[in-house]
């Protein structure tokens, strides 16, 4: 049967206990870190300022303490709803909890000490954001920004060994707030819906929860238009990730924030393609140990050659297929999870490249995620093809990405699933 998906954000779904309680200690361990950071900048700031003299630290120990617990608190709950995806609000929430942290902590401590709540305590509160507690609220903003991330990933990808049931990753990342402006090459350009696109992402990556995924998402890359496209920036191969080096020299800046995920799985070793050569994820399926790549405006033959070398020691066998009609090769076939390719005949070229090939009648139908031996994820543009799919014995899961369609895009671009 075919199932529509019309789901939650995904930050919102959770797979299982293990994820829940993974995603939880993330979550605590990102803002933990934060405030760790903010309460040793501001008594360190104050030993240096005060003559580092060690008597400070039982003067205003207990106070920046206090700053520091109310911050984790409020990061906490910034952190959980998706504040570290993105610079800009990473800002927002370091600033808005450290202030809010420093405004009622010194309230608390001025109380404390026997201050009558009148209009001189308020305004030494309000003046202590940029006198005892400047630094406290600037490094964890800094903190927020540049160590939070990084925290919350490396607690998310410290998984079960791949292999088990529960190692099942899928990459993500945000769309642009310039998507619109992504490249195209074989359709025109239509006027892209962000807020409608944003909400497409969304239900994407909770398709991909619902069934079992758990999505890691790579760190937001506002001006870099087609950096949605995951898929492109790397491949992997049991436990080889290659990163590739994008034909179009507009994308190859997405590749190092998918990189520093990528470093972050257990288990993973990582090579590149390297320059001369050019590789785009979108043109690599993979069927059984076989590699299909398709030599295309994005992935040349020296790409081809490299990618080859690295595969051909571990049991791969590379096969290069011409790509004249499609952005990627991706974009006019993949395969189910029996082996069977799916392919439509305005898109292929030399069909006679690929063994057991099924004619798909929709050109979107011919992109599949396999989401597990007896599931795959379809665009809902191709309800025929879907169907067809079904037919064959398997749960196909629906999702509506028309944004992304016109960008050339499909589900196949959206995530990098790691097992």
């Amino acid at each position: 049967m075919t199932d529509s998906v019309e789901l939650p954000p995904a930050r919102t779904i959770v797979s299982g206990d293990r994820a829940h309680r993974q995603r939880v200690l993330a979550v605590f361990a990102s803002a933990g870190a934060v405030a760790a950071i903010a309460l040793g900048a501001a008594l360190l700031g104050v030993f240096v300022a005060g003559g580092q003299a060690p008597t400070v630290f039982t003067q205003v120990g207990g106070h920046f303490l206090l700053l520091a617990t109310l911050a984790f608190l409020l990061l906490s709950a910034a952190n959980a709803v998706g504040a570290t995806r993105a610079w800009f609000l990473a800002v927002a929430a370091g600033l808005t909890s450290a202030g809010l942290a420093a405004l009622v902590g010194t309230t608390i401590t001025v109380l404390a000490g026997g201050a009558a709540p009148d209009l001189r305590m308020f305004a030494f509160v309000l003046g202590s954001l940029v006198g005892i507690n400047l630094v406290f609220i600037v490094s964890a903003v800094l903190a927020e920004v540049f160590v939070a991330p990084r925290v919350l990933r490396a607690v998310e990808a410290h998984a079960p060994r791949r292999g088990s049931a529960e190692q099942r990753l899928a990459l993500v990342r945000i769309p642009a707030s310039n998507l619109d402006e992504a490249e195209l090459t074989h359709v025109e350009r239509e006027p892209v819906d962000a807020e409608l696109a944003d909400e497409q992402w969304d239900n994407y990556c909770a398709a991909l929860v619902a069934e079992g995924w758990r999505t890691v998402e790579v760190d937001s890359a506002p001006d870099l238009a087609d950096s949605v496209f995951v898929e492109d920036q790397v491949v992997l191969f049991d436990d080889l990730a290659v990163i590739t080096r994008s034909g179009a020299e507009s994308r190859r800046a997405e590749a190092e924030a998918v990189e520093r995920v990528v470093r972050s799985l257990r288990g993973v070793q990582v090579a590149r393609i390297d320059e001369p050569g050019t590789l785009d994820g979108g043109d690599v399926l993979k069927v059984g140990r076989t590699v299909y790549v398709g030599s295309s405006s994005r992935t040349d033959a020296e790409g081809i050659r490299q990618l080859r070398e690295l595969l051909s020691p571990r049991g791969w066998t590379v096969v290069a297929v011409p790509v004249t009609r499609t952005l990627h090769l991706k974009g006019a076939v993949t395969a189910l999870p029996d082996g069977t390719i799916l392919g439509h005949p305005d898109l292929l070229a030399h069909r006679d490249l690929f063994p057991r090939l099924l004619e798909v009648p929709e050109p979107a139908g011919v992109a599949v995620v396999e989401l597990a031996d007896d599931t795959v994820l379809m665009a809902a543009s191709a309800p025929e093809s879907a169907a067809m799919v079904s037919g064959l014995g398997y749960r196909v899961v629906t999702v509506d990405i028309s944004e992304f369609e016109k960008l050339e895009g499909s589900v196949t671009c959206l995530s990098v699933r790691v097992r």
